[in-house]
């Protein structure tokens, strides 16, 4: 089994189109739960209207370079690390690019149980939030002086949960999650190290992006002097381990082994 998966910069291909957009996949093959990532890439000055999704959740992560979305109904300026969710394939939006951009594209897929989870409850479409935005919270796993930010949490969009984590010389060290798969995309001026299971400890970087398997301890610590500042998306790799109802006498292990 292969404990990490870490997708260099220099390794992800940039051919730009005529309108000055780049996209190449990050990892491909590396999760078969019904996730494709891709690094993309926008020319200062030029635009793209990413394709419409009826039945898949869009999520964009913006990582680099300051720029603006608009819809018929909205507008928003990227002007940090940022993220956006269309309202599926209901309106369409642009992102505009006022300096050099570079975002992460994620297309999760919906099946039955997260379209029934999604329509009794969910955050409303179309989303957007800078990081510094999102809820302060603090954790056990992560150092004094660790600062992180919940942007989506449990149930608001089908499986996945998003947040953002900085520190300088400390970070994360965390038990693996049985059921949840991570990926970690680096930002600003990201130079830390990433440790899975027993493995070597990787340097990650930042523009870089990261795979970590379900069930595998991790840190994401850096050495002092240095800083961690990543995006940590997760998706919860069964239904019946994000959102559990017990029947009269029944223990979540019961649940779980059903």
């Amino acid at each position: 089994m292969k404990y990490a998966y870490i997708a260099r910069e220099a390794d992800m291909k940039q051919e730009f189109d005529a309108n000055g957009f780049a996209c190449c996949e990050l990892l491909p093959g590396s999760y078969d739960g019904g996730i494709r990532n891709y690094k993309c890439w926008l020319k200062a000055g030029c635009q793209v209207s990413p394709e419409l999704r009826a039945k898949d959740t869009v999520l964009l992560m913006f990582g680099k370079g300051k720029g603006y979305i608009t819809s018929a109904s909205q507008m928003h300026f990227i002007t940090e690390p940022s993220f956006y969710v269309p309202a599926f394939a209901q309106e369409a939006y642009t992102v505009h690019a006022l300096e050099d951009m570079e975002f992460v594209m994620s297309v999760i897929e919906m099946n039955e149980w997260d379209w029934q989870k999604y329509n009794e409850c969910h955050v409303r479409l179309p989303f957007f939030m800078k990081y510094t935005d999102g809820t302060v919270y603090d954790q056990d796993c992560k150092g004094p002086h660790t600062t992180s930010w919940l942007i989506l949490g449990r149930e608001q969009i089908g499986r996945i949960m998003l947040g953002v984590v900085r520190a300088v010389g400390e970070g994360t060290t965390e038990k693996g999650h049985s059921t949840v798969a991570q990926w970690n995309y680096c930002l600003g001026d990201a130079d830390f190290e990433l440790t899975v299971a027993d493995a070597p400890a990787e340097a990650h970087k930042a523009g870089e992006w990261s795979y970590v398997p379900a069930g595998l301890d991790h840190s994401l610590v850096a050495k002092p002097g240095k800083e961690v500042f990543y995006v940590w998306f997760e998706h919860f790799t069964r239904e019946k381990d994000f959102s559990l109802t017990l029947a009269a006498g029944q223990t979540v292990q019961d649940a779980l082994n059903h």
